[in-house]
């Protein structure tokens, strides 16, 4: 395959090093600070992304860029017939989903989206375990360290038109994600979010407390206030049963679960991150190559955004999912 990266941060050099590790020719690298792009020496670099790839000949190209780039960058790629990989979140805006998935339909390249928690080993097992069950209850909770020098680091982290929001639709939308998925996509949700420690830091909140109303009802707690990064815990309740999954590991009724060895010896990135970054690239690539559709496509990726969006709509009041 012949692949691009669009940004250079600190997610585009994880997807940099998959490609890397797994053999594929980097065509072209773009990033608007040429000083991310000086270690790569080698390899075609463009600051201007839509240059890159009216002129490149691409098979993926990799959208990593902040927030508010994602729904153009994709949409331009797409028209272009490219199959595009695009990070977390897919979007910030209720109109852009409409716009992605036309160009995805529209398209002869395919879409996929970063959610790379769903390829931990753990979610995996616990997807499966819980297949035939009645989950009773969920819960997530992320409760992570995020301070002043990590929000002034870029200067669209903790804006509301860059980021679109803060904790939940950055941090947590990995953990959302994953409750949807495995518990079913809901149709309602009650939230608050609220500054507790970064107000004059940020302007997006720094905390949320959520309850989503489905088939299966499930809380969502985050928070970036926390003194250091703790593992983030999916709970789930069958009858008296109790299921705690963690990014490496899933203990049932309190005792470990033996579920299969990492197929790798390195995890890319932080390790809050998880070890899901290869498999779910191997497996896009995999997808483009077959023909076979990927199963995190724009409408999948995008059921996380749609519930981001309302619980920030919500106020603490009951709002539907559109």
């Amino acid at each position: 395959m012949r692949s691009a990266i669009i940004g250079l941060g600190v997610i585009g050099k994880v997807h940099y090093d998959v490609l890397r590790k797994r053999g594929e020719e980097i065509v072209a690298l773009c990033d608007i600070d040429a000083e991310k792009l000086t270690p790569y020496e080698g390899v075609k670099q463009y600051a201007d992304y839509k240059k890159m790839l009216d002129e490149e000949t691409i098979d993926v190209v990799h959208i990593c860029t902040p927030h508010y780039l994602h729904a153009e960058m994709v949409v331009y790629a797409l028209k272009k017939d490219k199959n595009v990989l695009c990070e977390k979140p897919l979007c910030i805006k209720e109109e852009e989903i409409d716009e992605i998935l036309a160009a995805e339909r529209a398209s002869k390249g395919q879409l996929g989206v970063c959610f790379q928690n769903r390829f931990n080993r753990s979610s995996l097992f616990v997807k499966d375990f819980l297949r035939d069950k009645k989950i009773d209850r969920a819960e997530g909770v992320v409760a992570w360290h995020r301070d002043e020098t990590y929000y002034r680091s870029a200067e669209w982290r903790g804006k509301k038109s860059t980021e679109g929001g803060g904790v939940l639709i950055n941090q947590a939308i990995h953990t959302l994600d994953l409750l949807q998925w495995i518990v079913g996509m809901p149709a309602e949700v009650a939230a608050t979010a609220d500054h507790r420690a970064l107000k004059n830091v940020i302007e997006v909140e720094d905390t949320v407390d959520a309850r989503f109303f489905g088939d299966v009802d499930f809380d969502l707690h985050a928070t970036v206030t926390s003194n250091v990064d703790h593992p983030v815990e999916l709970r789930f309740s069958c009858g008296a049963q109790k299921i705690v999954v963690y990014p490496d590991r899933v203990t049932i009724d309190g005792r470990p679960v033996d579920i299969d060895a990492p197929d790798q010896t390195k995890w890319y990135g932080k390790p809050v991150y998880g070890d899901g970054h290869q498999k779910l690239i191997s497996v896009f690539y995999e997808c483009v190559s077959e023909g076979r559709r990927f199963p995190i496509d724009g409408s999948e990726g995008a059921k996380s955004v749609r519930c981001v969006l309302a619980a920030y709509r919500s106020g603490g009041e009951r709002t539907k999912i559109r």
